[in-house]
């Protein structure tokens, strides 16, 4: 069988990472690399041995030798790019946020047909550790889910010898700001783990900017949140509750939960090897118990590998991917409708 050929776009932080990943892949060959910055496209295609490199990404998607394009760029760049990928004829996987909003995604899907598109907020779900956190709940062994949670601060450092990229705190750059940056892994893996089978229907949430006395370690011009908190009421009653921050007046905080009327689990997206899930129940006999479901260490490799070993899987064994733009919508419908509801200051419908 011939190995699926590979473009990347954008050879800046997570480019180079995809290259890697392609030229890694067993059922992929990277052969083209794109950067609008010369130098960053010819130091990745050096690194790889790539012969084809260009400047404008849509050079290389006119390469009838690219099967498969990577866009790694920031969000407001690749709507553009994807749609000429699939009227190319050119199967996409995309970093995350999948797009600025969701009418950009529900444009994807329109313009996809029959080629495989993928997005990177699966990244987490790839460890083994979301894998038996899913089967267990597939199990119905936690019963009628109540709660389903995540909680992450970050707090603030002393002023960065780096300013961080521009992209990550600008609306008009990735559509927000850290929950676009960081919320889609939290909503995919919360989502995904619990078999995308929550059906959202009203949120609240509120969201705020960077401290002011810690302003000066932002780019200029950043204007999009560091802090957001929603709480998420689901169709059959479960709540979906997600809080992340950064640049913090706190202590640093960090979990992931789920919670049903039989049992709940508490476990840990991230990296932290050793990892453990651990499970708890509740029974007449007993009462409250608490054991550890899963413990081991984790191949961390899988975080930036794994969307695009996937993608080329579902291409082979023509299945949807691991977070195709279907799924990839739902999250970004949450996030559009995050975002409506701090700017009204009430509850929003999904």
């Amino acid at each position: 069988m011939s190995r699926i050929r590979v473009g990347v776009i954008g050879c800046g932080v997570m480019g180079p990472r995809h290259a890697e990943a392609a030229a890694g892949c067993e059922l992929t060959e990277l052969v083209a690399v794109a950067d609008l910055i010369p130098e960053r496209a010819r130091e990745t295609a050096a690194r790889f041995d790539v012969a084809r490199v260009y400047g404008p990404g849509s050079d290389l998607i006119a390469d009838p030798d690219v099967d498969l394009v990577v866009l790694a760029m920031p969000a407001h760049a690749r709507t553009a790019l994807a749609l000429q990928a699939f009227a190319a004829g050119k199967h996409v996987l995309t970093e995350k946020p999948v797009a600025m909003d969701a009418t950009e995604v529900e444009a994807l899907i329109a313009a996809r047909g029959s080629l495989k598109a993928a997005c990177c907020s699966s990244r987490y779900r790839f460890l083994e550790g979301a894998s038996v956190a899913a089967e267990f709940v597939a199990s119905g062994a936690l019963g009628q889910l109540r709660t389903v949670w995540m909680r992450s601060l970050f707090p603030a450092a002393p002023p960065p010898s780096e300013p961080r990229p521009e992209w990550r705190l600008k609306r008009c750059l990735n559509g927000g700001g850290f929950l676009m940056n960081w919320g889609c892994y939290d909503l995919d893996y919360l989502l995904g783990i619990t078999g995308w089978r929550l059906q959202p229907q009203e949120v609240f949430a509120q969201c705020w900017p960077v401290p002011e006395q810690l302003a000066p370690h932002l780019p200029p011009g950043s204007d999009a949140e560091t802090h957001y908190v929603a709480l998420v009421r689901c169709a059959d009653g479960t709540m979906l509750s997600i809080e992340r921050g950064e640049y913090m007046a706190a202590s640093a905080e960090s979990g992931w939960q789920i919670v049903g009327d039989r049992g709940s689990l508490t476990l840990t997206m991230t990296v932290s090897n050793p990892k453990r899930i651990i499970y708890e129940s509740a029974t007449t006999q007993e009462g409250h118990r608490s054991e550890v479901l899963w413990e081991g260490d984790e191949n961390t490799d899988l975080i930036m590998t794994g969307p695009l070993t996937d993608l080329a899987a579902a291409i082979v064994e023509d299945r949807e991917p691991m977070t195709s733009l279907e799924k990839a919508l739902v999250v970004q419908r949450l996030s559009d409708a995050i975002y409506r509801s701090a700017q009204a200051g009430t509850a929003v419908s999904y």
